[in-house]
Parts: C-alpha cells; sequence; structure tokens
C-alpha cells in the first residue's frame, strides 16, 4: 500500500488560452500503475484538456466543489459538488469541463491505464498515440505522436513499375 496527501503535491499549471488549470498527480505519486487518479482545480470561465475521448481508458469524474458543465457526446450536463460521471473508452465517452460558475471548480478524474491508446480529438480533427505508457503515464513510449484525421494512406504504396 502506498499513502499520499494531496497537500504534500505541488500544482502543475497548465494555460493555453481558454484551456487553464491546475492539476496534482495523485496516482503517479504512489507509483500506481493500472489506475490513474489527479486532483483538478479549473478557475472560473475556463475549459480543461481539449474535448476528446479514449479508445483504450475509461475514465470517471467526480466533482469535489464548485459548479460548472460536462460536454459530452449528447450535449452538455451541469456538474455540481458530489456528482459522479463515467466516460466510457469509445466516442460515446468524450467529454470537455467548463467551469461556468463564480468560483473554481474541483474534480477528481480517474481512468484506467491500458496502453496501447489512441485519444481522439474530433473538434480539433487530430488524434494522439501512445504505444508504451498510456496518456497521462510516466513510463518511456516506443510510440507516441498527434496526427491528423484525415491523413489516411494506403497501406501498399502505389509504385510504377518500369519494364524490361
Amino acid at each position: 500500500m502506498e499513502k499520499i496527501n494531496e497537500s504534500r503535491l505541488e500544482w502543475n499549471e497548465y494555460d493555453h488560452g481558454e484551456t487553464a488549470f491546475r492539476r496534482k498527480e495523485l496516482a503517479s505519486a504512489v507509483d500506481a500503475d493500472d489506475l490513474g487518479c489527479s486532483l483538478y482545480e479549473l478557475p472560473a470561465g475556463m475549459r480543461s484538456w481539449p474535448y476528446h475521448y479514449h479508445t483504450a481508458n475509461e475514465e470517471a469524474l467526480y466533482v469535489l466543489s464548485g459548479e460548472g458543465l460536462l460536454r459530452s457526446e449528447s450535449g452538455e450536463e451541469p456538474l455540481t459538488a458530489g456528482d459522479f460521471v463515467t466516460l466510457p473508452a469509445n466516442e460515446n465517452g468524450g467529454h470537455r469541463i467548463v467551469n461556468d460558475g463564480e468560483g473554481a471548480l474541483r474534480y477528481l478524474m480517474i481512468s484506467t491505464m491500458n496502453e496501447p491508446d489512441i485519444t481522439v480529438y474530433p473538434e480539433m480533427g487530430k488524434f494522439g498515440l501512445f504505444v508504451g505508457s498510456p496518456p497521462g503515464g510516466r513510463d518511456e513510449r516506443s510510440l507516441e505522436g498527434y496526427y491528423r484525421l484525415d491523413d489516411d494512406v494506403d497501406y501498399w504504396e502505389q509504385t510504377e513499375r518500369g519494364g524490361n
């Protein structure tokens, strides 16, 4: 068993325009292998990660305090303290957290830590590929990157055959 109090962890801060939040990686702090868990604090008027879904990792959201919106595949749902939401590992699990309240929105994001994983960002027209360590994992990856969804190529390259 590993234990840590979140007050001993420093916040990691992310700021990319309307996407701005603080995060404490709880599961990483206790070297969890198969379970991810992070504490998020989302300031008023801000949004979390861009809208996305995972193909190999189920996620869950538990709201600790504050109010906001969950943008999902089926629309927007209000979030308040005590709400628990499951996000399956497919397009039905698409999500983005929005703080439309007046104070900070604090919540836990919990996930399985399966790899390989493909994370799809439909509104951005891209996907992320993670092999060797899942999204949020800290181990070295043998393959990772972000690619455009519409960059489809044939399995076999077409070559011209010259005759002799």
